[in-house]
């Protein structure tokens, strides 16, 4: 028998693989190509993903506390989501891993620690003295229902209320039960024949700890007495309770009811209330009581020095106030504030000066945690003014469409949108600094400026310095004020593509260097911005309007004209109305009535004042074709050196001049291919019947089309969490393929042809069928030639394909650098004539930075194009495929771009099942694969962007960003980077009680609750009633927190904690073992006292 050496075997496999490849590398590549010269630095080691920072404002919050001494306010949510808030800057996110809903927080106060209570019947004891919060211990109730809990000042002792209308007690330092329990049936009347319902408050008396007041539900109160274990006093009314607050005195405690009422209760005449108030009820003349209110769901107690207490209470508005907003009342004295709120309240606080409860209070501000708000109240000015919140917590001011994301901009942006932004706050805040100031910043180790910009549904379009992981708002542009609103709401003859939002924006583009602006909205839109540090006034807004039709066939066409294939440029081409100076919009109608030539949305006729911002320079918008609306734009890009904006939709592409105010391209996308469809499609005439306009935002670069007859607005919710594509229409196959969509665009410098042999300005077309086509671009010189001479455009010829639409394209030179677009330096524009003139020669002079410019003629360059399935690198000119990388054969890639990150250039890819990938350049070498997401909405799908310096983000909930980074270096120093939220802080002392207080008893007294609720004293806690389970906080957590500069200082107190930890528990351990002893030998010294003198059969 043969024997086989398998090593030979392997080598000769392995020897014929690389044969394989290498032929298959050498068909691709052509002879003498110089790719393999460019050396690639980024390794996959350069690559890890986590999670950053999460910005804005916690998505339905449930839950409210604040830390009077540590001044750190932090927020719960029904997704189990819980936000901390210190000083601007110092914010923090974490999340139960149950996504159970927040149904109260307590904090340890000035412990650096916080208990949740969830609706899943869990405590969690959070350990904030991390960076990263952490669980130390949770809890979790097998037999009774959560329902309220507190943890008074300086205790260890937690209670917590149930459903059943029981309190139990857990000792907060072991997360364990007391035995002491305090039953329903033992607090209320034995003559009570019914359940008195839920626990909805407990608290102490703010001067005697042994005496706790528990609230139920059905409207009883009980005093009870924690040493004795029986109820002092018991108050009951006939409303239901919502809320209790105390007196600091502790002779008197407030209840709000269902009723709209409230009722003061002096603590010994349990009888009746002391007085009853309506804050809100109609007094009727003849002494009858007020007509009942809405309930007052809170009610807060708080006394100062010098003048009347404050009742502050959310509810209890009568209920013929139809219509009216939320309040917030504030009751001081004989006034009453009625506060109204733009949502409804979720809980609000008290801001005090004093953490203890049996000192006057000193109110100076209230929280208001409102459904999709934060509000501080200044309590101290005269009005209640409220505080400017410094927390980035309006991204939702109106839901959002779309975001950008850029990172290492030019520095000077950052200031100049600041400086435009800052004019347009609102005035009439409080004076005062913002009170929720814990915490400390971070290191900043990143100095590179990053800005987000967010697209909105009412049209507005925002600015945010994200720069160092944090967010503030820079500037507002509001998009829509360019149009005529409709006067009443019947009236919408024009804004019929959409069913709401018709100035929502769909699309942004934007060049940071000579910040020009485009903006792509639903109601197939564009507008072009200039940034301006002047005021102006325009007089007529120059506006273009673009007939852009899917299929032409010149014997039906409705009004006789023909679109030629490529205007004639200068002339413009007749489908357009170039309108610089009129307004046209009013209606036209073609021969058989239906609408036509009418954009959606009215231009206003009026002079226009113009803040300094982003200033208008030209407004295009697409008209109505014979019945049928224009259809949603599905791309759109810009050049400011070529001054020129292109975008496209699924009937075609239009190319504008921006300088000229002309249009130079406006064709069908057949008719781009010219002779070279590959699907040989013939133009037909319009059809009749209107079309689908396309599924609003949420199909942006996807080409689909839905059956309903009109679009969905860009914010309506997307049920289906799931995400998966769907190309099915309501018209046939045959029409759905003709339909191709723009899906990208870009501008650039390069050879256009296989032929040519220097590289020139040029267009280059994606679309959703996987074609890239490429238009040239003759530009007039620049300076006064550049607005007098007509800019040619004319196809190529030069048709690449993949497979899926495409989404990205971008250029790298033969280093394997990328070759930025041309872009003009920004200038002031609105500059007096004389300095016009000196200005000329410089004016309008290209920065390409693209060293391809000045190259040889044997260098070449390199595209890069992604596409929903594929990247390929294709050298130019020779136009050969050099790499090619299949990205996903199940999924769909949702957004692909083109970043740099450590010196190096690479191509990141999200795909719709969730996976964040990236490749090298040109290579295409996979470097991460993550599997990040397994779950992708509409939403996420929309706003997902990728950026330098490894960075990305995405919208994870209506209101909030998630910022994520994929470069290994900012996972290592975000450590450094994030704040700390807990800062060593005196605890202030506590109030002095006098003389004569404490000469008569009359102060505050303590209660010895370990003697009362300790093991010795209340036995042992039923196991089944809860469970125990320790959180991945403790040590654990803390070796996480140690790393980065101190890292090998705090690894070796670490050991020594460690260390120290576990000798200490050898020490209880050993302590335990004594105690037990002890008592044994106890045990059998009492049994041999007890039988010493009983015979054997006496036992």
């Amino acid at each position: 028998m043969r024997k086989f050496n398998i090593r030979k075997v392997l080598d000769g496999l392995t020897a014929v693989s690389a044969a394989a490849s290498a032929s298959s590398a050498a068909q691709q590549q052509q002879a003498g190509n110089r790719e393999t010269e460019i050396q690639e630095t980024l390794q996959s080691e350069h690559f890890q993903l986590c999670k950053t920072v999460r910005h804005g404002f916690p998505y339905q919050p449930s839950a409210l506390a604040f830390d009077p001494v540590q001044k750190i306010l932090a927020i719960g949510t029904q997704t189990g989501a819980l936000r901390l808030f210190g000083r601007p800057g110092v914010e923090c996110y974490c999340q139960h891993d149950s996504g159970a809903a927040v149904i109260q927080l307590q904090f340890l106060i000035n412990e650096g620690a916080l208990v949740s209570a969830l609706a899943d019947d869990t405590l969690h004891l959070w350990n904030l003295r991390q960076k990263r919060p952490a669980i130390l211990h949770s809890l979790k109730f097998n037999r009774e229902r959560i329902t309220f809990c507190h943890l008074p000042f300086q205790s260890k002792w937690l209670y917590v209320g149930t459903e059943r209308g029981n309190i139990h007690i857990v000792n907060v330092e072991s997360f364990t039960l007391s035995g002491y329990v305090i039953m329903w049936n033992k607090a209320i009347e034995l003559s009570s024949k019914s359940h008195p319902g839920p626990i909805v408050h407990i608290s102490d008396n703010p001067m005697d700890e042994g005496k706790l007041l528990i609230g139920f539900e059905s409207g009883t109160v009980v005093l009870w007495d924690l040493k004795s274990k029986k109820a002092d006093y018991r108050y009951t009314h006939d409303e239901a309770i919502h809320s209790v607050a105390w007196h600091h005195e502790g002779k008197q405690f407030i209840c709000s009811h269902s009723d709209g009422t409230l009722t003061i209760w002096n603590v010994k005449s349990p009888t009746k209330p002391f007085q009853t108030i309506t804050p809100h009820g109609k007094q009727l003349k003849d002494g009858k009581k007020p007509e009942p209110c809405k309930p007052i769901l809170k009610v807060e107690y708080k006394t100062t020095r010098a003048g009347e207490p404050f009742i502050i209470l959310s509810g209890g508005l009568s209920y013929d106030t139809v219509g009216r907003r939320p309040c917030l009342t504030v009751m001081h004295g004989k006034s009453t504030a009625v506060l109204e709120m733009d949502y409804s309240i979720v809980d609000f606080l008290t801001l005090c000066e004093t953490p203890y409860p049996n000192d006057f209070q000193e109110p100076y501000a209230v929280v208001v945690l409102l459904e999709k708000d934060l509000v501080l109240i200044d309590l101290a000015q005269n009005g209640y003014p409220i505080f400017e919140n410094p927390y980035p917590l309006t991204i939702h001011e109106s839901p959002v469409t779309c975001c950008e994301y850029f990172a290492d901009c030019p520095v000077d942006l950052i200031p100049a949108l600041y400086s435009v932004g800052a004019r347009q706050k609102r005035q009439g805040y409080s004076k005062k600094e913002w009170p929720i100031s814990g915490g400390n910043w971070g290191l900043i180790t990143q100095s590179y400026p990053e800005i987000i910009i967010t697209g909105h549904a009412d049209g507005s379009i925002k600015f945010w310095d994200a720069s160092a992981i944090t967010l503030q708002v820079l500037y507002k542009l509001k998009t829509a004020k360019v149009f005529e609103k409709s006067r009443n709401k019947d009236d919408k003859p024009n804004t019929d593509i959409v069913d709401e939002d018709p100035y929502a924006i769909q699309i942004i583009s934007w060049c940071p260097e000579s910040r020009m602006l485009c903006i792509a909205g639903v109601s197939a839109h564009v507008i072009i911005y200039r940034f301006s540090k002047q005021e102006v006034t325009t007089e007529v807004i120059p506006m273009l309007e673009v007939r852009l039709l899917y299929e032409i066939n010149d014997v039906e066409s409705p009004d006789g004209e023909q679109v030629p294939p490529l205007p004639t440029p200068g002339t413009g081409s007749n489908p357009q109305s170039i309108v610089p100076q009129s307004h046209p919009s009013t209606s036209s109608s073609s021969s058989d009535g239906l609408r036509d030539n009418v954009p959606c949305l009215k231009v206003k006729n009026s002079p226009l004042k113009q803040s300094p911002g982003y200033q208008i320079e030209l407004v295009i918008q697409l008209v109505w074709v014979s019945g049928e609306p224009p259809q949603q734009i599905t791309s759109l890009a810009i050049n400011s050196a070529y001054g020129l904006v292109v975008f496209g939709n699924c009937n075609g592409i239009a190319m504008v001049d921006y300088l000229q105010k002309t249009v130079l391209l406006n064709l069908g996308t057949i008719e781009l291919y010219g002779s070279n469809d590959p699907y040989r499609r013939e133009p037909r005439s319009p059809r009749k019947t209107r079309q689908p306009s396309g599924a609003g935002l949420c199909d942006i670069n996807e080409g689909t089309m839905v059956p309903e007859d009109r679009c969905k607005s860009p914010t309506s919710d997307v049920k289906d969490n799931s995400f998966s594509r769907s190309r099915s229409s309501s018209v046939t196959s045959i029409d759905k393929e003709s339909r191709e969509a723009i899906s990208a665009l870009h501008f650039c410098e390069t050879f256009t042809r296989k032929a040519d042999t220097s590289p020139s300005p040029c267009l280059w077309v994606g679309t959703t069928l996987g074609t890239v086509l490429v238009i040239v671009l003759n530009l007039p010189p620049g300076g006064e030639q550049r607005l007098l001479q007509p800019v040619i455009v004319s196809p190529s010829g030069t048709i690449l394909r993949l497979k899926g639409a495409i989404l990205r394209m971008a250029f790298l030179d033969t280093t394997g650098s990328l070759v930025p677009p041309a872009h003009e330096p920004w200038r002031e524009h609105n500059v007096s004539e004389d300095k016009d003139e000196k200005d000329k020669s410089k004016k309008r002079r290209p920065v390409s930075v693209s060293p391809s410019s000045s190259q040889e003629i044997s260098e070449n360059q390199y595209a890069v194009i992604c596409s929903e399935k594929q990247a390929k690198v294709i050298s130019l000119p020779s136009q050969n495929c050099i790499y090619k990388q299949n990205i996903t054969e199940t999924s769909f890639v949702l957004r692909g771009d083109i970043v740099s990150l450590s010196n190096s250039i690479c191509l990141a890819c999200f795909c719709a099942n969730g996976h964040i990938m990236t490749f090298s350049l040109p290579s295409l070498r996979p470097l991460l694969d993550v599997c990040y997401l397994p779950l992708t909405n509409m939403r996420i799908a929309r706003t997902f962007c990728f950026t330098n310096n490894g960075q990305a983000l995405y919208l994870v909930s209506p209101t909030e960003i998630q910022r994520l980074t994929y470069s290994q270096e900012t996972c290592e120093n975000l450590q450094e980077m994030l704040g700390e939220l807990f800062t060593p802080v005196e605890t202030p002392e506590a109030p002095n009680r006098g003389f004569f207080k404490g000469l008569f008893g009359g102060g505050a007294q303590s209660l010895d609750r370990e003697e009362l609720f300790g093991e010795s004293a209340s036995g042992k806690a039923s196991r089944s009633l809860a469970q125990h389970i320790p959180g991945p906080g403790g040590i654990e957590g803390v070796k996480g927190a140690a790393s980065g500069v101190v890292g090998e200082l705090a690894r070796a107190r670490l050991a020594l904690d460690e260390r120290g930890q576990k000798l200490g528990e050898l020490e209880e351990k050993t302590a335990a073992m004594l105690y037990s002893a002890d008592s044994f030998s106890k045990h059998a010294h009492e049994m041999m006292l007890k039988y010493k003198d009983k015979k054997w059969y006496q036992f």
